[in-house]
């Protein structure tokens, strides 16, 4: 079957998967969505989303097929399952949506080329709350003859940047969340220290913002979720850990090792061990704290 302009596959109807097809429904396009979990599907279904029974059926007629799934690991099993890839047409477009490694990506799309497949990379930042309000950073990688014809979907999810090649998406998603630990982790490590000397952490973030110091954990993190005790970015701990041993091994692969990259990731795997496994990510702050007072985990 030719694939279809106005027809997308989505693969993985999660936390993220579900705001992001239920958007492209809602903008009009038909969308088949996929997961293994019958409770994603009955939820996407719920909202526009045409549910397909396997992956074999996502694929018939869809012009870009769009994987958001938990790892590079998860995305090489689909994309080595025939029942996928083996009823694309030739010159279908996957975009992996995932936050996956970029040298991993960069084997896959050489794999799809060979059976006539294009790949882009596109994976994004924003959290659930941009996923829903259609704000979401799209950072991708890819042939720009590739990009320009998935652009009209892509920018149904936000703003849409071109990082590079195929794998460049990848690669500087990793690095921005590495990022994104490290100044979450010292800003913590900061308000902490001014409030036992006696400084109000709100005066803090004020003075911080309006200064060098500002950063998105002082802008966002610990105004919205940190200092309201919500800890509801909706963004997993473990996926920032696991986004940040991508970042580290990276830069070792590149021969440019983060010394500092690879202790913030050691510091986070600590408070990773110490809270439950779908603790999000702000909760480290509170890891943090308790640690401060005294508490241990």
């Amino acid at each position: 079957m030719e694939p279809e302009a106005g027809t997308v596959g989505f693969i993985g109807l999660g936390n993220m998967g579900l705001p992001m097809s239920r958007r492209l429904a809602a903008a009009g396009w038909r969308v088949l969505g996929y997961d293994i979990s019958e409770e994603a599907r009955r939820a996407a279904s719920a909202h526009g989303v045409e549910v397909a029974g396997d992956l074999a059926a996502v694929a018939p007629g869809a012009g870009l097929v769009v994987l958001m799934l938990p790892s590079s690991a998860v995305v090489s099993r689909v994309l080595d399952d025939d029942a996928l890839v083996g009823h694309m047409a030739p010159g279908t477009i996957v975009a992996d949506m995932s936050s996956s490694e970029p040298l991993r990506t960069q084997e896959l799309a050489a794999a799809l080329a060979a059976r006539g497949i294009r790949m882009i990379d596109a994976p994004v930042s924003g959290g659930v709350a941009g996923a829903e309000k259609g704000t979401l950073t799209v950072m991708v990688g890819g042939a720009v003859p590739d990009i320009e014809q998935a652009r009209p979907c892509l920018e149904v999810f936000g703003r849409v940047v071109h990082a590079g090649e195929v794998g460049a998406g990848h690669a500087v998603k990793a690095l921005n969340n590495l990022l994104s630990a490290t100044h979450l982790w010292v800003t913590s490590e900061a308000v902490l220290a001014g409030r036992r000397f006696g400084i109000d952490p709100s005066v803090m973030l004020a003075i911080f913002n309006s200064s060098s110091g500002r950063s998105g954990s002082t802008e966002n993190k610990w105004p919205n979720f940190i200092l309201p005790a919500t800890y509801d970015s909706g963004f997993g701990l473990r996926l920032m850990v696991k986004d940040m041993a991508i970042a580290v091994q990276l830069a070792e692969e590149v021969g440019r090792p983060s010394r500092l990259g690879r202790s913030a990731l050691a510091l986070w795997q600590e408070a990773a061990d110490g809270l439950p496994a779908q603790a999000d990510h702000t909760e480290v702050a509170r890891w943090l704290a308790r640690a401060e007072d005294g508490h241990g985990d």
